[in-house]
């Protein structure tokens, strides 16, 4: 998976030392990362989506079609909240340690201060902050870079890919453009 400018700049934080604001920096090699203030911005956006699928009543909760490919074409039917929190939960769980796993679940899932954790996990503030910042950019990686089906961007996850197909049977439009007059030169009119 390759991270791209186009992808990295509109979730980069402006005022990001790191990346100034673009969203990928230069590693060894030349090679280019994604900054954690992207990788961060992925997770939250997870996040977000994540609680909104478990707020939603469950009655509201839509059965969606998925077309597979081959053959036969048939779909698969879905609950795609019901998947995406599945999905989120799973992930984490099998991508943390044990302690950043229980971070997780106190602060993130569980909706728990700094303070309450601070005493649950007998950490002190600054150990906790930086636990949650690395389980943020861990999991955001992750979210990106999760092969076959990445949970982000969630329009993908939720709707399928994009994919640009075209019919055989539209024309192909030719702007017409009306062909140019060559330029006249005029008489000089000068008074003497």
């Amino acid at each position: 998976m390759e991270w791209t400018r186009s992808e990295t700049l509109a979730l980069a934080a402006p005022r990001c030392n790191t990346c100034v604001g673009l969203g990928l920096r230069i590693g060894r090699n030349k090679t280019t990362h994604p900054c954690n203030c992207v990788l961060r911005a992925i997770f939250r956006t997870c996040l977000d989506r994540f609680r909104e699928c478990t707020a939603r009543e469950k009655y509201m909760s839509r059965v969606t079609l998925d077309p597979l490919p081959g053959k036969d074409r048939r779909g698969a039917w879905g609950r795609k909240d019901e998947e995406f929190s599945a999905d989120f939960c799973l992930v984490s769980k099998r991508t943390l340690t044990e302690l950043e796993h229980r971070i997780f679940r106190y602060h993130f899932l569980l909706g728990a201060d700094w303070k309450l954790c601070c005493r649950k996990l007998r950490m002190d503030r600054g150990n906790f902050f930086h636990s949650v910042y690395r389980i943020e950019q861990k999991l955001g990686r992750v979210f990106r870079e999760l092969e076959p089906y990445s949970l982000f961007p969630l329009d993908d996850y939720f709707h399928g890919p994009v994919k640009s197909v075209t019919s055989s049977l539209t024309p192909r439009v030719v702007p017409i453009r009306p062909p140019l007059r060559k330029s006249v030169q005029l008489p000089d009119l000068r008074i003497a």
